[in-house]
């Protein structure tokens, strides 16, 4: 579609690329240029060659090449050319040796002697190599292209930029970076210039469109899943199995030695194992639609980033957050952890992050392959080698120097450590013979249980869970979108 404004420009001997995102306007232009849109369409304007109207003549001295070549794949090079020839110049002022003449000049022009009589089915050209030459013999080629590489652009001659129906730059292709950077748009060094000029429009017109385009396509994907709904239920009637199973085998640990340490340790390592293994459903989130991501999003639907962040909110809530919060209230209560409720809110969060945290590494595997066998490889991998530095299995103080590192990136340690911190701090432990802080058996276990000592866990698990979340955002613009 075009707008009301008008559209002034002069196409000149050379390449004039017509460029803009999906919806511009690109086609319109052309198809008005080229005389292929219906007049009464259009309200008012001229198309003007050589300064005098456009007429039913300019489609014998022009062609149209359409996107998808449509030509008789029976016949050869020649053929073709000579059939458009016969019909298109006037037989009273061409006669037949003329018309052949003209054919083998535009063969020679455009360096097809090699497959001049080769079938068209069977001849693969270059269209950007075609067009160059023409545009060095003196032709004036006006074409349309959405987000062409460094090596076409620097080809262009003039440069119409487009967005949505109107004119935002129109001139000399070279001069179109410093139009942009005395207007305060500054291009970093080796970006495309085709991709900063669409950044550009699409940056000024779309902060309210990413809203619009966040908002249809966050609720296509809520209606997907109350369609759909067996992962919800699924993931919900799981946490809740474990979380009666947990209680169950754990049902009221009571404070005296030795079963108050040692069953409250194994209740935390079980706990924490479920809730980084129990998301492994995560790894499908963007395997399942890639091919609908790639078709919309090489299509203009939306963003990469409108995407990612309607994807991430509607598989967070429904199928992490709420599962979790209903999980830790039947663990903890039936367990008969430390009585105090902001002591259940500080495990309830340590749970919610070990679970965003194991998430968020699975949506980084799922956004960096396209098959689920590779995905459960690469995710079950990191998860086993954070379980076994992550403190229960093996003494941290006693490992390898060399392998000592890996604790620094063990979900499983600082969740271990978070939830210990929470319940052993200020309890009281004893036998018949004994009292032992729960300070004391920290110290023992090498935990830091100071105010900094416990909430450094919190911090490192959101760290973890931004750096995965941004790299999944990252691999997910890099999936390769050419066919």
């Amino acid at each position: 579609m075009l707008s009301g404004v008008d559209l002034i420009g002069i196409m000149r001997p050379g390449m004039n690329a017509i460029m803009g995102p999906t919806g511009s306007g690109k086609t319109s232009l052309l198809d008005v240029i080229a005389g292929r849109k219906d007049p009464a369409g259009l309200k008012f304007g001229q198309v003007l060659i050589d300064g005098k109207m456009v007429d039913s003549d300019l489609r014998l001295i022009s062609a149209y090449v359409v996107q998808d070549d449509i030509l008789m794949g029976t016949l050869s090079v020649r053929e073709n050319l000579l059939f458009s020839v016969n019909l298109r110049l006037d037989p009273r002022h061409y006669s037949a040796a003329d018309k052949q003449q003209r054919v083998d000049s535009i063969i020679d022009d455009l360096g097809l002697q090699d497959c001049a009589h080769t079938k068209v089915s069977r001849t693969h050209l270059q269209r950007s190599g075609l067009v160059s030459l023409l545009s060095r013999s003196g032709k004036t080629i006006v074409f349309s292209i959405h987000q062409p590489r460094y090596s076409i652009f620097s080809r262009f001659d003039h440069l119409t930029l487009m967005h949505r129906g109107e004119l935002v730059y129109a001139g000399a292709a070279g001069k179109a970076l410093s139009y942009f950077t005395d207007l305060g748009y500054h291009c970093e060094p080796f970006n495309n210039p085709s991709d900063f000029f669409l950044d550009v429009t699409n940056g000024e017109a779309q902060s309210t469109l990413d809203i619009t385009s966040f908002n249809y396509v966050g609720g296509r994907m809520v209606v997907n899943s109350l369609r759909n709904p067996q992962t919800s239920y699924a993931q919900l009637a799981l946490n809740i199995f474990f979380a009666l199973l947990v209680g169950l085998i754990y049902y009221q640990i009571p404070l005296t030695l030795p079963e108050a340490l040692q069953n409250r340790m194994g209740a935390f390592f079980f706990l924490i194992i479920n809730m980084v293994f129990g998301n492994l459903s995560a790894v499908e989130l963007f395997i399942n639609e890639r091919a609908l991501f790639i078709h919309e999003n090489s299509s203009g639907y939306y963003r990469t980033s409108v995407y990612f962040l309607s994807k991430i909110f509607t598989d967070l809530i429904p199928n992490r957050i709420v599962p979790i919060l209903i999980f830790s209230a039947i663990a903890y209560y039936m367990m008969g952890l430390k009585p105090a409720f902001t002591a259940f809110l500080l495990f309830t969060l340590t749970m919610s992050l070990v679970s965003l945290a194991g998430v968020s590494l699975a949506f980084l595997v799922s956004a960096s392959v396209s098959s689920f066998a590779m995905a459960n490889v690469l995710i079950a991998l990191p998860f086993v080698f954070m379980m076994v530095f992550g403190g229960f299995l093996v003494n941290l103080n006693s490992m390898l120097s060399w392998l000592s590192w890996l604790k620094w990136i063990s979900i499983f340690r600082y969740g271990l450590e978070a939830v210990t911190i929470n319940e052993f701090k200020g309890q009281i432990f004893y036998s018949n013979t004994t009292i032992l802080p729960g300070e004391v058996y920290l110290e023992t276990q090498g935990i830091d249980y100071s105010t900094w000592g416990f909430w450094q866990n919190h911090v490192a698990l959101a760290g973890i869970i931004t750096v995965c979340m941004v790299l999944a955002y990252i691999q997910l613009r890099r999936i390769n979108r050419w066919k």
